[in-house]
């Protein structure tokens, strides 16, 4: 069994993805991992959207770019669920879903998939085109499958991470 770190290293963004499907047990393994991942006050305000259907994907790509990805995995977030934090009210909607997301593509890469984390689509066209309630917003697309051309090396994130001296604040009183 690979470490958190190693795994995490290893995990890229991949933007081609072969021919083939993602198992049904390894789809139920990441769909596992984020239903266990925490939320704020274990309100557990996200929904996951499965798309592996040729429709669906095609309704997909109407508002965002998948890269061939054969699975997609929208995932929503029901703010009125949410827990809001009473000092300045922020809501934790966008946060818990960041966690879920996160737990599954580590699950992936561990289960030797392929991932990208979408931000950048079109809520509207989403919510439109997967018919969403209103009380549901798309906060971010994972595309799941295997990957097509060389893995990204884990040693990546020597040079294109800035180092820990430029993230990391000791409190000094």
């Amino acid at each position: 069994m690979m470490g958190i770190l190693a795994l995490a290293k290893q995990r890229y963004s991949v933007r081609q993805y072969a021919d083939g499907k993602v198992e049904e047990e390894k789809l139920a393994k990441i769909l596992e991992a984020g239903r266990v991942a925490p939320s704020a006050k274990n309100n557990q305000p996200v929904k996951l959207l499965v798309i592996r259907e040729a429709t669906g994907l095609e309704k997909l790509q109407k508002g965002a770019r998948i890269y061939g990805a054969p699975l997609a995995i929208i995932v929503c977030g029901d703010k009125e669920a949410a827990w809001v934090r009473s000092y300045d009210g922020k809501n934790s909607v966008d946060i818990d879903a960041a966690i879920v997301t996160d737990h599954m593509l580590l699950q992936a890469t561990e289960l030797g998939l392929g991932t990208l984390w979408i931000c950048h689509f079109d809520p509207a066209i989403i919510r439109q085109e997967f018919k969403l309630p209103d009380n549901l917003a798309p906060v971010n697309i994972l595309c799941l499958g295997y990957a097509a051309g060389e893995a990204k090396s884990p040693e990546r994130h020597d040079t294109a991470r800035k180092p820990l001296s430029e993230i990391v604040i000791y409190e000094s009183f």
